[in-house]
């Protein structure tokens, strides 16, 4: 018996479930963006939003839901589109049956971000309509269009991205230096768009620098920032050590820029990386004013450097913290509390290491009142002789920090690696265009990477000679300005002139105890 087969039509939408006879209205919404805040853009921006509310309200079957849009912001992910994340939310929940868009490049420029955003929203009856390429997402071809769509979208977002890349590293370098000038104290905005030196912020950033120089810390800095009541670059009444780090290590202070200190990894994410060599920098040097001297600018690098981790780092937790040194191990004395849960518990320094190891040292341990009394001595003993201190420095300044020789060599031997370096890349270019044995490309690249490597490294050396020998120059002329400022003895212990005098203490036993100043002053007190 032949079979027979009945067609059975379908009644309903497989995406909707609706009747397909069924004259319910489709609430659409539209999507609008644009991925900058310019002004130019604005109008763009505000044309789309205008457009799909009378396009969607003209349609008797459509029901006009709402334009979600995104004004000034990047479609290479969904994270920060707030508008476009209401949607999808709105969307997903039941309210919305239709979103219309005017591009792919709109909706997403991302190929992953919006296959999956369109998957979602077909899983859940939501379809959308893309006006320019005509996509509809419930047709059988739309997927597929749009993969290529996507792609198309994601990969013109990526040349935009290089195009972008490009002409800011062309900016640096033609040394053209952009700063956020909102929250950067101590410098605003000239009219040619340059640096210009706000001085009434610029005290603050001087007054930061000094009390490092004299031996306080980051967060001992904040906390006198914040106790005389000074804003933050944020405006903020509250100030971090971190802050306060920043400012300390940022070479636009000294009248320098460095280019490039970080960069985009991945144009979708547009997540950041400190550049690390990855990708050029470019140093400009002598691009503006300059608030701080580099000389007192190196200073304070050499100081944060010595208080880097490590056995005998230097601390800066109290005045006295990695001032008292042992004369028997060379350690730094540290503060001990003793009978700490009765009437007589009093805070005594000893050295750090004392009980290290099999023997001990012999020094003796200080307490903080016999350290004041110490201090006052040497500083009366020093002030007696401050005419004799000042006229030495005075004659012998000139030639002990002359620089005359190491900056010539230090500009010779930056030419000679910008030599070596442009011969090397020409080596790197022949080679491309003619492959040679083996043996002769080893020789070629062996002498020009060993004149490269010896330049840098004498460069390194002579460069670290001239850092050294500014600041210590700029730390003997701040404690010569210090001691020439105070005129009568000392009668008491004060703090300020502990930090703006003192290089370290040097306990060898109970009677003898050394004070070394900031110009090598060496006095001895009992």
């Amino acid at each position: 018996m032949a079979k027979k087969v009945i067609t059975i039509p379908a009644t309903k939408s497989r995406y909707t479930s609706e009747s397909l006879g069924s004259e319910k209205k489709r609430r659409v919404a539209a999507y609008a963006r644009v991925s900058t805040d310019h002004e130019e853009q604005k109008s763009s921006y505000e044309a789309q939003v205008d457009y799909y509310i009378n396009y969607i309200n003209g349609r008797d079957d459509w029901e006009f839901v709402s334009v979600y849009a995104d004004e000034g912001i990047s479609g290479c992910n969904t994270k920060k589109r707030d508008g476009f994340n209401k949607m999808m939310a709105d969307a997903l929940a039941g309210r919305i049956d239709l979103i219309i868009t005017k591009s792919v490049s709109r909706f997403a420029r991302n190929t992953v971000d919006s296959l999956t955003a369109i998957r979602r929203l077909r899983e859940n009856g939501v379809e959308c309509y893309f006006e320019k390429e005509n996509i509809w997402t419930f047709d059988g071809k739309g997927e597929l269009l749009l993969t290529i769509m996507s792609s198309l979208a994601q990969e013109e977002s990526r040349s935009i991205s290089e195009n972008c890349t490009w002409g800011q590293r062309k900016r640096f370098a033609d040394g053209k230096v952009t700063v956020p000038f909102k929250r950067f104290l101590g410098y605003d905005r000239g009219e040619d768009g340059n640096l210009v030196v706000n001085e009434a912020q610029a005290k603050i950033v001087r007054r930061i620098y000094g009390l490092f120089l004299q031996g306080r810390s980051p967060y001992a800095i904040a906390k006198i920032l914040m106790a005389d009541g000074i804003l933050s670059p944020g405006g903020k009444k509250t100030w971090a050590s971190g802050t306060v780090k920043s400012i300390l290590t940022n070479e636009k202070y000294k009248g320098d820029a460095l280019l490039q200190k970080v960069y985009t990894v991945d144009f979708l994410s547009k997540k950041k990386k400190v550049n690390e060599g990855e990708v050029p920098q470019y140093y400009v040097e002598g691009n503006h004013p300059a608030i701080i001297s580099p000389r007192e600018f190196d200073a304070v690098q050499k100081q944060m450097a010595r208080r880097r981790p490590g056995k005998n780092r230097q601390s800066c937790v109290c005045a006295f913290s990695s001032k008292i040194k042992c004369g028997c191990c060379g350690g730094w004395y540290g503060p001990k509390v003793w009978h700490s849960t009765s009437k007589y518990r009093k805070t005594v320094w000893q050295c750090n290491h004392k009980f290290d190891g099999g023997e001990k040292c012999a020094t003796p341990h200080l307490d903080e009142d016999a350290i004041r009394e110490f201090f006052v001595k040497a500083v009366n003993i020093l002030l007696i002789e401050k005419e004799e201190i000042l006229e030495s420095f005075c004659a012998i300044k000139d030639s002990l920090f002359d620089l005359q020789s190491l900056e010539t060599e230090r500009s010779q031997l930056q030419e000679e690696l910008n030599v070596a370096a442009e011969l090397l890349r020409q080596r790197v270019g022949e080679n491309a265009r003619i492959a040679p044995e083996r043996q002769e490309l080893r020789k070629r690249y062996s002498g020009l990477e060993n004149r490269l490597d010896n330049a840098q490294e004498r460069l390194n050396e002579v460069s670290q000679v001239i850092a050294e020998k500014q600041a210590h120059r700029a730390k003997i002329e701040m404690f010569l300005a210090g001691l020439q400022k105070r005129g009568d003895l000392v009668t008491e212990f004060d703090e300020g002139l502990w930090y703006s005098l003192i290089e370290y203490v040097a306990v060898f036993d109970k009677e003898d105890i050394r004070f070394t100043f900031k110009d090598g002053t060496e006095i001895k007190v009992y």
